[in-house]
């Protein structure tokens, strides 16, 4: 490759992410001329759920550990944010000596803490095996978390909690839909700033070496259970931020944010952007959820052609939204040059 077109390329992907940086930065205000209220909670929901599946993909894309229990750490997450604010309004001690809160900045880090110890405990077991066995340990560890949440009848059980107001933020108004779209438009970049430094640091580089080739990085000194079990836990905190904020974006917190679907969802949305692409599970959650929300809304068969549809974008593109977007941009650049 020419030096001229690696400089065009470059100058390409920083106009990109100016434009979409400004997109980003102008969508309360865009959302106006296309649905108001209802487009801008579904591009929220699009950033939220994002960062659950930009998690799953670190540990899937990059490190090849294919989990279908992610959706503990989602729901844990959440609920870490549905308790604290029931012993809140409760005025009694969680577990008998943890105080609540309705702060965000009490209850996002809190979620994250829970989560990565969750995640600690379900990787340092699950990781003792591979292939499918880690598979069907992850999710037999996700289906009990679910199960114990249900028979909580004291928080609601199957009918989850009910938080009656977002968590206060600055002393910003987070019930107002743009006030909360932009709080949670910036722990998005913060996540995502943190998650690009990770993927191209050198824990990154030894977690691509170890899906490609263990027994050789093994060879060279690296201990494999050791960086997987690192990258586990910070996948589960990862989707643990994302299980607070969608807490407090629903104001409710139920056992379905634990069930095995929602792991199942979160990875169709990374196999559809693009397994292994830094951006894929942006574009795959995106495209996921407005064929969701439009399909649903023309008919009640709509899983059906969104399997339909979901099936052809990952088959014909071979490597998802994230390889097709990468292709388009090739041949613009080709033409050019």
């Amino acid at each position: 490759m020419s030096t001229q077109s690696q400089e065009m390329k470059s100058l390409g992907v920083k106009i990109a992410v100016a434009l979409a940086a400004a997109v980003l930065l102008a969508v309360p205000f865009l959302t106006d001329f296309i649905g108001g209220n209802s487009a801008l909670s579904l591009i929220t929901r699009i950033l939220i759920y994002s960062i659950a599946a930009a998690s799953l993909n670190f540990v899937l894309g990059y490190g090849g550990m294919v989990s279908l229990g992610h959706a503990a750490f989602f729901g844990i997450g959440g609920y870490v944010v549905g308790l604290m604010f029931v012993h809140y309004t409760d005025e009694t001690p969680l577990l008998g000596f943890i105080p609540g809160s309705n702060q965000l900045m009490v209850t996002i880090p809190a979620a994250i803490l829970v989560s990565g110890l969750l995640a600690f405990i379900i990787g340092a077991l699950s990781l003792r095996t591979g292939g499918v066995q880690f598979i069907m340990i992850t999710l037999a560890f996700a289906q009990m978390i679910f199960f114990f949440f249900v028979s909580l009848k004291a928080y609601g059980g199957e009918d989850g909690i009910i938080i009656r107001r977002t968590n206060e933020f600055l002393g910003l108004n987070m019930r107002d839909r743009m006030t909360l779209y932009y709080v949670v438009l910036g722990f998005w970049v913060l996540f995502m700033l943190a998650l690009w430094r990770v993927i191209h640091s050198s824990f990154g580089t030894v977690l691509r070496g170890m899906r490609q080739n263990e027994r050789r990085m093994a060879a060279l000194g690296f201990a494999p259970y050791r960086y997987k079990l690192y990258a586990f836990v910070l996948s589960g905190m990862g989707c643990g931020l994302a299980g607070a904020l969608m807490a407090n974006f629903l104001r409710f917190a139920s056992p379905d944010m634990l069930h095995w679907t929602k792991s199942a969802a979160v990875m169709t949305m990374v196999i559809l952007g693009g397994v292994g692409s830094f951006f894929g599970p942006l574009l795959g959650t995106a495209a996921y959820l407005v064929l969701e929300t439009e399909l649903a809304a023309l008919t009640e068969y709509w899983q059906f052609w969104l399997g339909l549809i979901l099936m052809a974008v990952v088959l014909g593109t071979k490597g998802g939204l994230n390889a097709l977007v990468a292709r388009g941009v090739a041949l613009i650049f080709r033409g050019r040059t």
